[in-house]
């Protein structure tokens, strides 16, 4: 079941760079679509017609990355960040550029002198060159890169760079697939550019107009040391959300989903986030407001190649958003 998720995190996709995982989803989701398109921004639009309410659903095809910026006269590429960073997780991390050239991110200077409050400005990515002119030949300014990261099942967790968000994209296929019928008019939308500040969702929510929506993505965990104070935990169950930084849930969507979870018996917490945000915060406030809500997958060390999910919890997922598609929202 989980090959699909293994084929998605594998594509190389940091913002900006989607069209390559387009691809893959728009072959999995053909035989189930009535139509599928791209917008200007780089959405990829799944359409199942319905004659009910419209319905968007969401979850982000972007990865962060880091970008060139300019090339040291040692041949090292300094970088910026696509998304959020962390500067601490990506020393030493591989990237892989979108030209194909690899190389690994290492601090421009001693590591004992760099400095406690590190900063992407302090590194640089090692591709090997020996000069500024050979860097030039192997990377582009402007050009982007993603972390490399191999997909690995140990026991019922599973590990990959980019689970934020293939995760939320998968269980939007699977949901796609799953469903047995239908009342709502279903915009499965496979946003771009989401970790540049939810700039896909805003394009696509002003041109499919929906009635009501949901997005699909990751949130952090309680439950290790090095982790914030938190309910939610690894392995416990799919999380309903009801808010974060930038999204407060409808009531009637966040109550929708608690009924749907009870009543199919599917295991479910309840998520409160003090940092970070989802699609939803941009659909919400779309046009005169739209109500929302958000399904929310538990996840271990965001943000980094080695981000951590349980299996029953993206199962979970998949059955309460086939849950949500069936029974529809009048």
């Amino acid at each position: 079941m989980f090959d699909l998720l293994r084929r998605l995190c594998e594509v190389s996709a940091p913002s900006g760079c989607e069209t390559h995982l387009h691809e893959l989803i728009s072959k999995e989701v053909r035989p189930f679509a009535d139509d599928i398109s791209t917008d200007a921004l780089g959405n990829l639009i799944v359409h199942k017609k319905g004659a009910g309410k419209r319905l968007m659903l969401c979850a982000h095809v972007d990865e962060i990355g880091l970008i060139a910026t300019c090339f040291s006269k040692e041949g090292g590429v300094y970088i910026s960040a696509l998304g959020g960073v962390l500067p601490q997780a990506a020393l030493y991390q591989r990237v892989r550029f979108t030209g194909g050239a690899e190389g690994v991110v290492v601090p421009d200077g001693k590591p004992e002198e760099l400095p406690q409050n590190l900063k992407l400005q302090n590194l640089y990515v090692d591709i090997g060159a020996k000069t500024q002119a050979e860097a030039e030949e192997r990377v582009k300014i402007g050009e982007a890169a993603a972390f490399c990261g191999t997909f690995s099942m140990q026991g019922d967790c599973l590990i990959s760079k980019a689970l934020d968000d293939r995760a939320g994209c998968f269980v939007l296929i699977e949901a796609l697939k799953c469903m047995k019928t239908h009342t709502n008019d279903l915009y499965f939308v496979f946003t771009a550019a989401e970790e540049l500040g939810l700039r896909g969702a805003k394009a696509a929510a002003g041109s499919v107009r929906p009635d009501y929506a949901v997005a699909v993505d990751v949130t952090r965990t309680g439950d290790v040391p090095s982790a914030p104070k938190m309910a939610v935990e690894l392995g416990k169950g799919v999380a309903i959300k009801i808010k974060d930084s930038s999204f407060l849930a409808h009531p009637m969507m966040k109550d929708t989903m608690k009924e749907l979870c009870i009543r199919k018996e599917i295991p479910y917490q309840l998520e409160v986030l003090e940092r970070g945000g989802t699609d939803a915060g941009a659909i919400h406030i779309t046009g005169g407001g739209v109500p929302s809500g958000c399904i929310s997958l538990p996840t271990r060390y965001i943000h980094t190649p080695g981000e951590m999910m349980h299996k029953a919890d993206l199962n979970g997922a998949v059955a309460l958003m086939t849950a949500l598609l069936e029974e529809g929202i009048q």
